[in-house]
This record gives structure tokens, sequence and C-alpha cells, in this order.
């Protein structure tokens, strides 16, 4: 797994893996229940993974759509 990005904003993860889903990526959120269990709201970021095989594709599909991506 590759990471694409990591962020705090719930609403704009839940928008990317719906742009990376309706394109056959599939995704996969990490540290989601980490930052629950911390009880810091935001101390946690969560990181927005895909295969090794889709990061290229998938980096261009969220850049298409305006998306500025923070990870390598």
């Amino acid at each position: 797994m590759r990471e694409l990005l990591r962020t705090n904003d719930l609403v704009r993860l839940s928008y990317l893996e719906a742009l990376l889903r309706a394109e056959g990526i599939e995704s996969l959120v990490l540290d989601g229940h980490m930052s629950v269990l911390e009880g810091s709201a935001g101390a946690i970021p969560r990181r927005l993974m895909v295969t090794g095989d889709d990061h290229d594709r998938a980096r261009r599909v969220l850049e298409a759509a305006g998306e500025r991506l923070d990870a390598g």
C-alpha cells in the first residue's frame, strides 16, 4: 500500500474515496480509529492509501479533479 495523502478533513476524505471508487480504484483509510482512541480530534491525521499498482493512476485522477496531494 502507498499513501496518497493525510488529512483530518473527513468530508474531503469521503469525496476523494468516491472519486477513486468511480474510477475503479480501491482505497483504504488508515488511522481513523487511532484518532478516536487518542481522544484528540485532529491529533492524528487519517491516511488515504491505495495499492502500489494503482498509485500513479490514483494520483492522476485526484490531481485532474483539482486536488493537491501532500504525500509522494
